[in-house]
């Protein structure tokens, strides 16, 4: 009977342990009414060929991922994968991304946003920046919890997720103080941003259409055309920015992130900038990609780390 006590106290605490290992799942909005949606017969699919495909979000959340105690710098990082604005690139540039944030002591915090639909949402084009802001404050909420700093939550995009993360670079609040809901009382300010072969702006004459008609239309009033050219709306309140592009980048050019560094730098906002001479579009890690941009990620987590010492 002892033996078999033991026994059950190993497996219970052994099956604890690796419970720990597992990603937190959070929604968004906990019980509570997610914004802009609205009921219609569509439901979220997923795709795994090569990497998984998430589609037709319905229910926004977040995964985190933690680094043990020990080797935790205070760090982490909400990461939007990019599809533009069409679907998610879940695992390539987003749940990969969080492992290798991990293996350097960084919280990565994927999130799943949701993409404009006019079936299901009310405001098809404010949904993703609204999901992402929830995300930043959500993050800020559980930083004791998660044992994270919440003066150094940043936030990641990858091409169409790297539009959604110049936007809210550009566009976030400091919380509403007459809100009921605690969260909502935080600032969505992200402390920095890590802008992957960015979508940043809706100029017809080099933006990445997909993306600008996905999320805005293909006739957009000019206003909100306007107002999602993110190199338009940088001010001295932008936090600090790295960016990295391929120079023969076909489907979002490397100009997106040029005319952002220079917005940077004209506010005086510190930024960082890698342009490789190849590439291509969509290279997440570089692990099984041909080009000379393989260097981003050593050069990114050396910037982290400087920016850590502030």
């Amino acid at each position: 009977m002892k033996i078999t006590l033991a026994l059950m106290a190993f497996v219970w605490s052994t099956s604890a342990a690796f419970a720990q290992l597992e990603p937190i799942t959070l929604p968004l909005y906990g019980e509570g009414t997610i914004p802009y949606a609205k009921a219609s017969s569509e439901t979220e699919q997923i795709q795994s060929t090569h990497i998984v495909v998430v589609s037709k979000v319905q229910e926004p959340l977040i995964q985190v991922f933690l680094p043990s105690k020990a080797n935790a710098t205070g760090q982490a990082v909400v990461i939007c994968p990019g599809g533009g604005y069409g679907v998610l690139a879940y695992d390539w540039e987003g749940l990969d991304m969080a492992k290798w944030l991990n293996s350097h002591g960084i919280a990565g915090i994927v999130l799943k946003y949701r993409l404009p639909s006019a079936e299901s949402q009310t405001e098809p084009h404010m949904v993703p920046l609204t999901d992402a802001k929830r995300a930043l404050r959500l993050a800020r909420s559980h930083a004791e919890e998660w044992n994270i700093s919440p003066d150094k939550i940043g936030i990641m995009g990858f091409s169409a997720g790297g539009h959604l993360a110049s936007t809210l670079a550009t566009h976030f609040d400091t919380g509403n103080d007459q809100s009921t809901d605690s969260i909502e009382k935080l600032s969505s300010r992200p402390d920095f941003a890590i802008l992957a072969y960015p979508v940043v702006s809706f100029d017809m004459s080099f933006t990445h259409s997909g993306s600008r008609n996905n999320l805005i239309g293909q006739n957009p009033d000019p206003k909100w055309v306007e107002y999602f050219s993110n190199e338009k709306q940088v001010t001295e309140e932008t936090p600090p920015t790295f960016l990295f592009h391929a120079q023969d980048d076909e489907a979002v050019p490397v100009r997106h992130s040029l005319d952002f560094f220079q917005a940077l730098t004209a506010h005086k906002v510190p930024a960082e900038l890698h342009v490789y001479p190849t590439g291509g579009h969509g290279f997440s890690l570089s692990i099984n990609k041909e080009g000379t941009q393989k260097g981003w990620a050593d050069s990114c987590i050396r910037w982290l780390g400087e920016l850590n010492k502030k």
